[in-house]
């Protein structure tokens, strides 16, 4: 929650005052073209494209609430996502299905190659002497090391594949009896927060980010990796400052 605060906080402030690219507004008239291509769709709709929105509404909505409480496997929920709007929207043809996924086709091929480094790491316990020397440490310590070394980690690689690697071996220290349960659910928190916070500094290090670089519309705004890290860089300091200091203190 504090870092919630400071990060809400951050991004009022950078659209006040405008640092680091942000506080742009939307001119005149491109707001003209938009506001006429507003009314000719609402002219377009007809009960056929309201009962889609509402599908589409409702779908989001189970999305929300699957997530939320953990209903299935993340991948089931997508598939799950996937067939519900296809099939209520009338889409069931396969020539039809197959554009919807071009435009992640970029980002797909980035995350297999992502999937793929890891997993190397992993099978060859590269991570391991960095975990073996932070579980050597004081129990004060350990969880504010392991958000240092997650966090720049998962700066240039993906974090979920980073936090899924640390908590598997942090997993198998604790079923070898280096750790306590107290000690366990205190690394989990570190894991999760330092894969998190710190790697909104790089768009490797977030898939939103990622996916925004990759999309048909980064070149339409002139979005580049460098420019992602500039306007991302008040945000790191922040939120990995606020995270560090809080996981220091309450852990």
């Amino acid at each position: 929650m504090p870092t919630l605060v400071a990060g809400l906080l951050t991004c009022y402030l950078l659209e006040v005052t405008g640092k680091f690219g942000y506080g742009a507004e939307l001119p005149h008239n491109v707001r003209l073209v938009l506001e006429d291509f507003q009314r000719g769709e609402e002219l377009k709709r007809n009960p056929n494209s309201n009962a889609k929105l509402l599908v589409q509404g409702l779908v989001a909505a189970l999305l929300v609430v699957s997530l939320a409480l953990h209903l299935a496997a993340v991948g089931l929920i997508g598939l799950m996502v996937i067939v519900l709007l296809t099939a209520f929207n009338g889409i069931v043809e396969e020539h039809q299905i197959g554009h919807a996924f071009e435009e992640a086709l970029p980002f797909t091929a980035l995350l297999v190659v992502f999937f793929a480094i890891v997993a190397v790491i992993h099978e060859q316990h590269l991570f391991t002497p960095v975990i073996d020397a932070v579980l050597h440490m004081s129990a004060d310590v350990r969880p504010s090391m392991f958000f240092l070394a997650n966090g720049a980690l998962s700066m240039i690689s993906d974090n979920v594949f980073v936090a899924t690697v640390y908590i598997s071996e942090v997993k198998q220290a604790f079923d070898a009896g280096t750790l306590t349960r107290l000690e366990f659910d205190h690394m989990a928190v570190a894991i999760n927060t330092g894969t998190n916070l710190p790697s909104v500094a790089t768009p490797n290090g977030q898939a939103a980010f990622l996916f925004l670089l990759t999309s048909a519309l980064a070149p339409l705004i002139r979005l580049s990796y460098g420019r992602m890290v500039i306007m991302a860089l008040p945000y790191t300091l922040v939120l990995t400052a606020v995270g560090l200091f809080c996981v220091w203190e309450f852990l």
